[in-house]
């Protein structure tokens, strides 16, 4: 059977883009395909970080996956840094991984044009992606288009461990993508994607109020500058998140009352916020119950860690012995 892997850095608490780009859709594939999530924290340590503040976002992510609904009696939830074989794995792929294509990756020449200094690290992030897809041999992986690139550069560093070690076997699959069924989440100044380095998230857990806050100044339509004036809802950021949260009637009602000026856009704001609350509710609950019990997060992640640990001791295993390392 098909095994799914996706992994999340440890930025604290999910956002509304984390949310509806990838961890919903993971709540429903944990039902349909034996998936693990699990929490990049070797990741996370690319880029300048204060150690304590890795601490506590590592926990807060934990929270906010398992409140969302990552169910850890049916998923397994675990973090990267616990399964030593992860880095393993990463270093014996260096070997094999082409320079050229780590040097082409889009989010390094990004990344690297906005730091001074660039790590060893961040080049070689798509390595260690590669070895935590890999190391439990999983063929789907959730993705949204900016990672297509990372997950082709996965298949090649397959393909060329294959040749050179397979004994004429395909060990290590060739993953596949699987696009999130939602498309990128805009943030709230409209401009880019929902990022807490751009400071136009949501956060998942925040109050009724703090969501309100920040949806009523939030951007719209920039061509209707009065509540007379018609919208046009697909450019409208506000229209989408509508169709993340609200029913399909409302939806439709939405675009309506945009597109003919029968609603100014703090009317169609108060709608979302509305039907926001109705799905977020039940996470914050449930965020509120495991910080009030912290053993239900630390036994799911040890739970995580143990089932991960014995599918990479034994892939390790077979990587050791065919690479004349065992």
């Amino acid at each position: 059977m098909s095994r799914v892997f996706s992994g999340i850095q440890p930025s604290g608490e999910l956002h509304v883009g984390n949310y509806l780009g990838a961890v919903r859709n993971w709540v429903r594939l944990q039902h349909q395909f034996p998936t693990i999530v699990c929490i990049v924290d070797y990741h996370a340590i690319t880029v300048a970080y204060e150690p304590a503040k890795l601490r506590e976002r590592r926990r807060d992510m934990a929270i906010s996956l398992l409140a969302s609904g990552i169910d850890p009696d049916v998923a397994t939830l675990f973090m990267q840094s616990s399964v030593a074989e992860h880095t393993e794995l990463a270093w014996v792929f260096n070997a094999v991984a082409p320079l050229g294509e780590l040097e082409r990756q889009t989010q390094f020449k990004e990344k690297s044009q906005r730091q001074e200094s660039v790590s060893a690290g961040l080049l070689t992030y798509p390595v260690l992606q590669a070895a935590d897809i890999l190391l439990y041999r999983a063929d789907r992986v959730p993705v949204g288009e900016d990672q297509v690139q990372h997950l082709e550069l996965s298949r090649v560093v397959a393909r060329r461990w294959n040749n050179q070690f397979g004994a004429g076997t395909d060990y290590f699959p060739e993953p596949q993508p699987l696009l999130s069924p939602t498309p990128r989440i805009m943030g709230l100044d409209g401009q880019a994607k929902m990022s807490k380095s751009m400071n136009n998230t949501i956060g998942l857990l925040e109050t009724r109020e703090q969501i309100w806050d920040k949806l009523r100044p939030a951007v719209t339509d920039p061509k209707r500058v009065k509540k007379t004036d018609p919208g046009t809802p697909e450019v409208c950021n506000i229209f989408h998140l509508h169709k993340a949260f609200s029913p399909p009637a409302t939806v439709e009602h939405v675009a309506v009352q945009c597109s003919t000026a029968g609603w100014g856009c703090i009317d169609c704001k108060k709608v979302l916020a509305e039907n926001m609350e109705t799905e977020l509710v039940p996470i914050r609950r449930r965020a509120e119950e495991l910080r009030r019990d912290p053993s239900l997060v630390d036994d799911a992640l040890a739970t995580g860690t143990r089932k991960c640990s014995m599918i990479a001791r034994e892939t390790m295993g077979h990587v050791r012995e065919a690479m004349g390392l065992d």
